[in-house]
């Protein structure tokens, strides 16, 4: 969803290829072996395997409303760290506690200490999370967020973080997400 929303903020056609993780096809694994999506093929043969990548490859290409803010890479890379790590790992214990051998409670507090609770009160102060403006950390944590709310959408409505809140409805609502949500059939070689 981050690789998408930045590609369609940036301009970039691109043809998008819906996968089933169950059944891979071929070409995509004869493009990246490791099998995870997204995988970005480019016009010169190269490939892109990340999403954080394609996303700052997206940029890189064009950056209209300046989502990459020079003079705050620091915190910008603090915040993904933290949540493309310790907080995905959260993610995917709160969402599938049948698979670890941990509480869903310890979890959500958890990951209410590491990345909820901090998140919020960097919007309790501005907008976005580095200001006024959306920028790169804005929509690399949005997806992330979104699947957190969508785990137990009650405890998360009726949640103390209005700031957080606020911040993710703007995205659902907007422009930008809703234009990358279509659905597509899956490609088969």
């Amino acid at each position: 969803m981050r690789a998408r929303m930045a590609l369609k903020y940036a301009g970039i056609d691109v043809d998008i290829r819906e996968i089933s993780l169950r059944e891979k096809p071929r070409s995509m694994l004869d493009l990246s072996p490791k099998g995870t999506v997204p995988v970005l093929k480019l016009q010169t043969g190269d490939v892109i395997d990340q999403s954080l990548d394609i996303m700052k490859w997206a940029l890189a290409s064009h950056d209209p409303n300046q989502w990459v803010v020079e003079d705050k890479q620091e915190q910008v890379n603090h915040l993904i760290e933290i949540n493309d790590g310790v907080f995905k790992k959260l993610l995917d214990q709160y969402k599938y506690p049948e698979r670890h051998s941990v509480s869903r409670q310890v979890v959500l507090d958890e990951a209410i200490r590491v990345q909820i609770a901090p998140v919020n009160e960097l919007l309790n102060q501005h907008r976005y999370l580095l200001g006024e403006d959306c920028s790169l950390a804005d929509i690399a944590l949005f997806p992330f967020i979104r699947q957190f709310s969508m785990v137990d959408p009650e405890w998360f409505a009726n949640s103390p973080y209005v700031s957080l809140k606020r911040w993710l409805d703007q995205f659902l609502t907007g422009d930008l997400f809703n234009s990358v949500m279509d659905k597509y059939p899956v490609w088969k070689d």
